[in-house]
């Protein structure tokens, strides 16, 4: 199981935000994101919002830190990117 985090550099909603994805399955990002405590309101499309404070519990169980390229990179690979305008 291999889930990445970017690092919290997207402002919004006053705060600073990570996005986290897996590689492998939306199953595996959605059973990891539920174990760190993320709500299913914070999916969007291919990945996870993770507000900046939650960033550290990521990485300590488990999700890899790459740059934000370098997620976009693996979840496109993957077949799992669903850029917005998409419906499928």
């Amino acid at each position: 199981m291999t889930v990445y985090i970017d690092p919290p550099t997207w402002p919004g909603h006053g705060r600073m935000w990570s996005h986290l994805v897996s590689d492998v399955s939306y199953e595996e990002l959605h059973a990891f994101a539920a174990s760190i405590g993320c709500p299913p309101r914070a999916f969007e499309r291919d990945h996870y919002d993770v507000p900046s404070y939650r960033y550290a519990d990521a990485v300590a169980a488990g999700a890899v830190e790459v740059g934000s390229k370098e997620l976009v990179r693996r979840i496109t690979e993957a077949g799992l990117r669903r850029p917005k305008g998409r419906t499928v």
